[in-house]
This record gives C-alpha cells, structure tokens and sequence, in this order.
C-alpha cells in the first residue's frame, strides 16, 4: 500500500464530493434523537449512509461535546473481502476521504504489532468499507484526529480485548466497533433478532454473539470482554434497519447504534 490508503467506496457507500459528503452528514447529525453521553466506545453500522447512515448518526451526534479531547480513534471492522487470521493495521500512513487525510498513530501501530496476533496486510484495507464509512462522519464530528483502523478476521474474544487493553489510554481515546445486525430477514423478523442481539449486547454477553445475529461479532465481542474486565455498561442509543430508512421491508439488515461507557 502506499503512503496513504485512498477511498475505496466514495461514490458507492457515501457521496464521492466533499460539499455534498459534509452536507448529507451534517443533515443526519441533525436529524439524529438527541443523546447526552461520554463514551469510551461506540458500536455503529457500516452500509451506505442512506440505509445505515440516520442509526449511525445517532452515536456519531452523541459525540459532539468530545470535539477537541478525542484525538485518538481506534477503529475495529470486520474483513469482508481477504480471508483473514487475527487482526490487521495497514502499512500506509494516512486514511484518505473527500473530506481529507486522517493521519494514523504511527506509535500506536507500533505497539499493537508488538502482539503476535496484530499482522500488516494492505489487501485486508484496501476494499474495506466497513472502516472507512465512519472516517467522513468522525471527521466531521471530532475535526483533528489520529486512526488506528484494525481489520478484523478470526480471532478469539480474548485476542482481540487484548488489544483494547493495549490501547486502552485516557480521555483522548475512543474506540469505534463497526457492525450491522441480521442480515436478510423480512423486517419484523430482523426487528425480533436484533432485539434479541441488543439485549446480548447490553448484558455484555459476548459469548452468546455470532455471525447470524451481527456481521462484525468478533470486533463487538473484544469490546464486550474488556468492558466486562473494566466494570463498563453498554447502553442502546438506536435500533431500526433497513427497512425502517431506505430498502424495502422483506428483505432487511438491521442496524444498532450503541454506547460503551
């Protein structure tokens, strides 16, 4: 990969042009239900900003106040395209969007490849839309920022909170878990699934998670262990899909805004 890692999905998932990107985000930050909170994580969806984009927007508006004392994201995604063992960071320097460069924590990186299960593969990034959909909504949110973006493959609950651990630092750090729910369900089926994944979700029962019930459950289920190693609570913030925004209702996939604090 080279120095920076350039939008794979601009024009796809979220507009291409910078005006319009910035004014389609800022229109669902506004629409989005109030929430106060001061989280250390958020679990967001990642499909195109018209399906998944008012859900995400919920977490995404409830980080407003954050604006200057986050500079740090660490962000986990499932690997939809390579086929992968334990988790990845890319070897570029820098995430590009139409909004512009995010730089990545070069130091950061460097710790978290001191575990052996924390690779470099640029061909886990390259085409990976389930990290780099939030990189426009933190950017408008949060302003100046460093990314750590892990795409996630098989790796144990445990491996994976290890690396929370790691880079678990203060106030300047939030972690951001990409994921939807069910997928392809007709929507009062999908709506009973991911009420049920909801609940596994907020009762911090990582085990009970799978891919039928969410496709990112192995960066969720990191999380979810070391919430549970540090006393954390999850709460929901928003829970609809597809058919609630944009798609039709017989064939669904859901999505859940949630807050780790």
């Amino acid at each position: 990969m080279s120095v920076v890692r350039e939008a794979a999905v601009a024009g796809r998932f979220y507009p291409a042009n910078a005006h319009d990107l910035r004014s389609q985000i800022e229109g669902l930050l506004q629409a989005a239900r109030p929430c106060q909170a001061s989280p250390k994580g958020i679990i967001v969806p990642h499909a195109g900003y018209v399906y998944s984009g008012p859900i995400a927007a919920t977490a995404y508006a409830a980080l407003r106040s954050l604006r200057g004392r986050v500079t740090r994201i660490i962000l986990f995604g499932p690997a939809h395209y390579v086929r992968l063992y334990g988790l990845a960071l890319p070897s570029a320097q820098a995430f590009e969007t139409p909004l512009g460069r995010v730089p990545i924590d070069v130091d950061a990186v460097e710790k978290a490849l001191t575990l052996p299960q924390v690779v470099i593969n640029d061909a886990a990034h390259a085409r990976e839309h389930s990290l780099e959909v939030h990189v426009p909504f933190l950017q408008e949110v949060l302003g100046d920022f460093r990314l750590v973006p892990f795409a996630v493959g098989e790796a144990t609950p445990d491996a994976i909170a290890e690396v929370f651990e790691l880079l678990w630092g203060g106030p300047e750090t939030l972690f951001v878990v990409s994921s939807d729910l069910s997928h392809f369900h007709d929507h009062d089926t999908a709506a009973r699934i991911d009420a049920e994944t909801t609940q596994i979700i907020e009762s911090l029962r990582f085990e009970d998670l799978s891919g039928e019930r969410c496709c990112g459950f192995k960066p969720i289920g990191g999380l979810l262990r070391a919430a549970r190693n540090r006393g954390m609570h999850v709460r929901t913030l928003d829970l609809r899909n597809s058919g609630d925004t944009a798609g039709p209702r017989d064939r669904v996939v859901g999505y859940g805004a949630y807050v780790v604090e």
